[in-house]
């Protein structure tokens, strides 16, 4: 069994991460959002979830942290982090045109971290920093 540098089951946390994953998918398609991807990857990096919201195309990270607080949550979503998902997100509009006229929106989405609801949405988290 392969453990990460912190000692952890990868398998353990790919499974928790999953079911994160599954649990946010079911919250958005809950409140009218279209799934159009999931794990969408490129060797800049991945979107957890791409779904319209109504007019709006919406990149989405979830974060599974049920352990965590607001200190591991900001260290998570840290300004590198960001950045490679607002890259990765260019490189999904070059890729797929059809979206270039929409507007556009960076959510997370908090799973069981202690002290707040199960599914925890943050609507427009981040923007690209000029």
């Amino acid at each position: 069994m392969k453990t990460d540098f912190t000692g952890q089951n990868k398998t353990s946390t790919y499974s928790k991460g999953k079911a994160g994953e599954d649990k946010a998918a079911q919250y958005l398609c809950s409140k009218g959002f279209e799934i159009i991807c999931r794990n969408w990857r490129t060797q800049r990096g991945e979107i957890d979830i791409i779904a319209l919201d109504k007019d709006v195309l919406v990149f989405v990270e979830v974060k599974t942290l049920p352990g965590g607080d607001a200190d591991i949550l900001a260290q998570e979503l840290n300004y590198r982090k960001q950045k490679r998902i607002i890259e990765t997100a260019k490189y999904f509009l070059e890729k797929h045109r059809e979206y270039s006229n929409r507007k556009i929106r960076f959510d997370v989405l908090v799973i069981d971290m202690p002290g707040l609801d199960s599914v925890y949405h943050i609507l427009d988290a981040f923007s690209e920093h000029l």
